[in-house]
């Protein structure tokens, strides 16, 4: 579980910089500009694939911890990447379904 929680943070930072960027290029682009502004879209696509999966592996995670904790299963998980997940998720769940 210790993994998977790894797992999830890095996931849910991607999907914070896939969140920036996607701001950063709707509020920059204008009539014409077909530039991006990252010059690497290699690793703009990466964040955004990595960024738009976060919701689905961070659902999993919680479901997982909450199902463990439950059961009073000893996950040892850090009580802050347990927080974090749970703000993020919700603000994937704004973004996804109630943003776009």
């Amino acid at each position: 579980m210790r993994f998977f929680s790894k797992i999830t943070v890095i996931f849910n930072i991607s999907f914070v910089l896939a969140v920036v960027l996607w701001y950063v290029e709707r509020n920059n682009s204008y009539e014409g500009n077909s530039q991006q502004i990252l010059p690497l879209p290699w690793l703009e696509g990466t964040l955004v694939i990595l960024g738009y999966g976060a919701i689905i592996v961070n659902t999993l995670f919680l479901i997982l911890y909450f199902v463990f904790s439950s059961l009073k299963v000893n996950t040892q998980v850090a009580k802050w990447i347990i927080i974090f997940n749970i703000i993020i998720f919700c603000c994937q769940v704004y973004f996804h379904f109630i943003l776009k």
